[in-house]
């Protein structure tokens, strides 16, 4: 049963991971099992968490005590203040709780600077996100690429494979001269190298894309191929437009909060210039096994003297038995409640407030530079790619033109080379320029496409090849 159970596993999981992956789950994957994305949620958790305890912060504090004392030989009792010469045992119990009603609003500040902290590290981990999916997108494509330079190089090895072998026959017949079989052999050669070499950059770019996927194995992996034909024809969109949106990104929003954050800290240290209140409650008992009550009182009589007489004369006096007081009896006596104001006021404490308040000046303009420097290489990061996709489209449309016309002249190369009127060198040379114009076509396609698929990015648009 158990290895019926097992096999079972290994054929739902072989299933699993025998299926096609689009880009779409890609990311989705991708997103879901990378550490970096792990790493930065936790920190993110810890944000939430002391922002969290910021709140906490304005609400009083509350805490018992609890403590028993052992006394050798004399002391003073602390619930009867009189001297004890034998060991005693002492109890004190309370409950204590104070709050602070005013601090110059740095507690208040403090809660907007740790949610501004929290908002920034949430923009912290979609910028990874972002990142992340964008790697992927890259190497989808590269495989997609890839992919395609691979048929190419197939195709054309296959149309000199029947080359050869016509040629070969016409070699045997005594038409033609070996020299032209061996020319046709040497190319033949060189595009199953081709294959090979293609092979070898699909299997590292499959690999990229596995590693960042945090897959452990490459096998039965595929890639679901869209049809990318559209894309080539779409229109740029307007750069300025593509640089307005991309304000909204997470690495503009991050140093929008952190500034923000920056300039709460500021009005935190200015808030240790202000006088300081707060109230302290607190309530106390305690036990004393020297705190004696009586028990019982008996009376005796002693002879204290004589009459005139001689008659005896006998004194009375009461005795008293002592116990030590019941402890909640105790408990209930020695309960006292106390209520307190304390009011600091700041007069000069070796200049550490206008340091603070100085370091926070300071923070604001480094907080103010950042968000600027971000800006802008945000935007010359845009402009970058977007001259470098309009260059990518002039370059398809280009290498579009000169493959239509490599494909004519390749195909009247070929006519003549049938019937004997070009030998196998120019025939090589024609094949070897449509192969270059097809290569560069795709590259620049491709080029296109991702350069193409970023500015969206840029844009809040999700990545998708749909």
């Amino acid at each position: 049963m158990r290895k019926l159970f097992s096999v079972l596993i290994v054929l739902v999981a072989s299933q699993l991971f025998s299926q096609t992956w689009d880009l779409e789950t890609c990311i989705t994957y991708a997103l879901e099992h990378n550490i970096q994305v792990k790493q930065q949620e936790l920190n993110t958790q810890i944000s939430e968490n002391t922002n969290k305890q910021s709140k906490m912060g304005v609400l009083p504090n509350l805490n018992a005590n609890l403590n028993r004392s052992y006394s050798f030989g004399r002391s003073v009792d602390p619930f009867t203040n009189e001297f004890n010469q034998t060991n005693a045992v002492n109890d004190n119990y309370g409950i204590n709780s104070s709050v602070t009603l005013f601090n110059g609003f740095q507690k208040i500040n403090s809660i907007k600077q740790t949610k501004l902290d929290m908002l920034a590290s949430l923009q912290d981990l979609e910028k990874i996100k972002n990142d992340i999916s964008l790697n992927v997108a890259s190497s989808f494509l590269t495989i997609l690429f890839n992919q395609e330079l691979l048929k190419i190089a197939e195709d054309q090895a296959a149309v000199t494979k029947t080359q050869v072998e016509r040629t070969s026959s016409l070699v045997d017949a005594g038409s033609l001269a070996k020299g032209d079989l061996l020319q046709l052999e040497s190319q033949y050669a060189s595009e199953e190298l081709n294959i090979i070499n293609a092979q070898n950059q699909l299997d590292i770019s499959m690999l990229t894309l596995i590693q960042l996927l945090e897959l452990d194995s490459i096998d039965n992996f595929k890639i679901a191929k869209p049809n990318t034909d559209n894309f080539t024809y779409a229109p740029l969109p307007v750069m300025e437009e593509v640089i307005t949106l991309s304000e909204n990104l997470p690495q503009i929003k991050s140093a929008e909060y952190r500034l923000s954050s920056a300039e709460k800290g500021l009005s935190i240290k200015k808030g240790m210039r202000s006088p300081s209140l707060s109230l302290s409650l607190g309530y106390n008992t305690g036990y004393s096994d020297q705190r004696q009550i009586v028990d019982q009182t008996t009376m005796s009589s002693y002879r204290s003297g004589y009459t005139e007489n001689l008659i005896p004369v006998y004194t009375y006096q009461p005795i008293n038995t002592y116990i030590t007081k019941p402890f909640y009896d105790q408990i209930d006596d020695n309960r006292n409640a106390s209520v307190g104001f304390s009011l600091a006021i700041p007069i000069f404490n070796n200049w550490q407030v206008n340091t603070s308040i100085n370091n926070a000046k300071i923070s604001v303009l480094n907080s103010k530079y950042s968000l600027e420097l971000e800006k802008n290489n945000l935007e010359k990061e845009i402009k970058q790619q977007y001259t470098e996709a309009l260059a990518a489209k002039k370059k398809y449309n280009a290498t579009e033109k000169a493959l239509l016309a490599n494909k004519e002249a390749f195909k009247y190369t070929q006519e003549k080379f049938d019937v004997g009127l070009v030998n196998s060198v120019d025939f090589n040379i024609q094949k070897n320029k449509l192969i270059k114009a097809e290569s560069d076509l795709l590259q620049a396609k491709y080029d296109y496409i991702f350069k193409l698929k970023i500015l969206d990015f840029y844009m809040g648009k999700p990545l998708t090849l749909n």
